[in-house]
């Protein structure tokens, strides 16, 4: 069984240092907030809960996320809290420049700075759009307060003359075939139509799917959390029992500290490879371990997700969307079939204030078509392949539930783009020198050198290729790609080349050996040329002038420890600050 014990109560809530007293500085916090129309005994010592909210109209996987607010109030009033709502910076996936990825961080100083700095004794942490989940998660590990996630949930399956229309993926697979001159333009903004039609974040299990499940598979959210579509009425019921349970959580004084442990994360690494999960789940992961003090590296991705089956069907690996994924089970489905198999530390404690396995033991599979058994899975070894060489000394990753199995080896003559803008202008080119037997070289596109790390990993291939019925060629960039892409695509090289490591000179023609197996990653050139090549290299991205993009610059740490900055590693705590009044 698991190790926690509650603490006793009543005890002295951090909000008592602003709330608590008679003197000039209590009456001047409490009297402030009573402009709202608060009694003065919802501050006669009760938990104060903050509910941090990413919603935001400019991010529409969470626009409606207000509602949920609404709903997680009602549990923190029953169970005798406060709520007290707030916003923090929305990173908007699909509109904001120059990639979301960029203001993660961003975003993780809003949420930890705002814990920090406020009345509140625990947090409930509303998120959904991709970025949005490892924000909040990373702010409130370094803070350290009570915090449980609620996930917004994923729209609603989308549909095109009889055909699932999954988010993303299927942008990707028109847009080919529209290169290809397999679909009219015509169809294309008729299916635009079918793709986006309700409420909620990705339906495939792209990124913001993927880090829902990987909250829920760390412990840091209620059991079941992950799946529940975002208009299904009992997302707003998880909603209301997490506001219920935050309560007792402040009571108990149960922090991310008690929950994010070692234990925790390879309970996720091998859920992530289980459902199939995004590339993008290794870099939030990394850097939220480091926030926590826990020493996760590539190598352990490797070695703990290399046997997992992939068994989750869904797009992009498979068939379905996260409708149906819900229907079967969800992911609590999933945690307990690596259970079963041995491969779940069982007694990994989870915001329920129990174990993950006590959480999940009972649950029953409805459909072994979208939650297959082993022997059949979609891929039998899933996880997150870790590879090195000289082309990527700290490592790049691949995903082999999404990649064409005979091209997981294959040596290619190298085509290689400067930069996404090179890529732009030469990829439709009928003169351009490439066959499905090269490798398509992107640089110059990781944390640094976009800046902050776009999803263009995943390049489109060129026209006369695509015309040949040609799907899939290995990509390989510094870059990452979307959850909801897929392909035989190598992300994430590292160092990148914006700091000078090996893939900045790759030239065209090079040949390169991927052989994902024997996890290589090789540029075929003699030692001495690389050393030589590397001596002449010179910067290509110049630092920016002034702001945040200056500061993300400097301080941002490569893709292979997570991308975060290097001195927000590890947790600072929940000190009160000085009152300045």
């Amino acid at each position: 069984m698991n190790a926690f014990t509650p603490k006793p109560w009543p005890r002295k809530l951090r909000s008592r240092e602003w709330f608590g007293g008679t003197s000039r500085d209590h009456i001047y916090h409490r009297s402030w907030m009573k402009n709202q129309g608060l009694p003065a005994d919802l501050f006669d010592g009760r938990p104060v809960i903050g509910i941090c909210n990413t919603w935001s109209q400019l991010t529409p996987c969470n626009a409606h996320l207000r509602d949920l607010a609404e709903r997680v109030k009602h549990g923190i009033y029953e169970a005798g809290g406060l709520p007290l709502e707030f916003p923090v910076f929305s990173t908007g996936e699909s509109a904001l420049r120059p990639s979301a990825m960029m203001f993660r961080n961003l975003a993780a100083m809003d949420v930890e700075e705002a814990l920090r700095g406020n009345p509140l004794d625990g947090v409930v942490l509303l998120a959904g759009c991709d970025k949005t989940t490892p924000a909040v998660l990373m702010g409130a590990a370094s803070a350290d307060l009570p915090a449980i996630v609620v996930s917004g949930g994923p729209m609603l399956n989308g549909w095109f003359r009889g055909e699932r229309v999954g988010s993303g993926t299927a942008l990707w697979q028109m847009s080919e075939a529209i290169k290809a001159g397999a679909m009219s333009h015509e169809d294309f903004l008729e299916a635009e139509q079918a793709m986006s039609r309700s409420p909620g974040s990705c339906n495939t299990m792209g990124t913001a799917s993927t880090m829902a499940s990987m909250a829920e598979a760390l412990g840091m959210a209620l059991s079941g959390n992950a799946a529940i579509p975002a208009v299904d009425s009992r997302r707003r019921v998880m909603a209301h029992l997490s506001g219920r349970r935050i309560v007792e959580m402040v009571k108990d004084e149960l922090k991310p500290s008690d929950i994010l442990t070692r234990e925790a994360f390879e309970n996720a690494i091998r859920v992530n490879g289980a459902i199939g999960g995004s590339t993008n789940a290794v870099i939030h992961l990394l850097a939220l371990a480091g926030r926590v003090g826990v020493n996760l590296t590539l190598d352990d991705w490797d070695r703990l997700g290399r046997d997992i089956p992939t068994i989750v069907n869904l797009m992009p690996s498979g068939k379905y969307l996260m409708e149906e994924f819900f229907y079967a089970g969800g992911l609590p489905v999933v945690i307990k079939m690596l259970g079963e198999g041995g491969k779940l530390n069982r007694d990994a404690l989870t915001v329920s204030g129990g174990s993950m396995w006590d959480e999940v033991k009972d649950v029953q599979n409805w459909n072994d078509d979208v939650i297959r058994p082993v022997e059949r899975a979609l891929t039998p070894q899933g996880g997150i392949a870790v590879l090195r060489g000289n082309l990527a000394p700290r490592g790049a990753v691949l995903k082999p539930s999404a990649a064409t199995p005979h091209l997981m080896q294959h040596r290619g003559r190298a085509v290689v783009f400067e930069d996404i803008e090179d890529y732009k202008a030469k990829i439709n080119d009928e003169a351009l020198d490439v066959d499905e037997t090269c490798i398509l070289v992107l640089k110059n596109c990781g944390p640094r050198g976009y800046p902050g790390m776009a999803e263009v990993g995943n390049m489109g291939l060129p026209p006369k290729v695509l015309r040949k019925g040609i799907n899939d060629m290995v990509r390989i960039s510094d870059a990452r790609m979307s959850g909801t892409a897929y392909g035989t695509v190598v992300l994430h090289t590292s160092p990148e080349a914006a700091a000078g490591g090996p893939l900045a000179v790759v030239r065209d023609g090079d040949m390169i050996e991927l052989d994902v197996a024997g996890r290589r990653l090789h540029l075929d050139i003699s030692e001495e040329e690389l050393e030589r090549r590397l001596a002449d290299w010179k910067p290509a991205v110049e630092r920016p002038e002034s702001g945040y993009a200056q500061l993300f610059h400097d301080r941002v740490q490569g893709a292979d420890t997570g991308a975060d900055f290097d001195f927000l590693k590890g947790c600072r705590g929940h000190q009160v600050p000085k009152d300045s009044h």
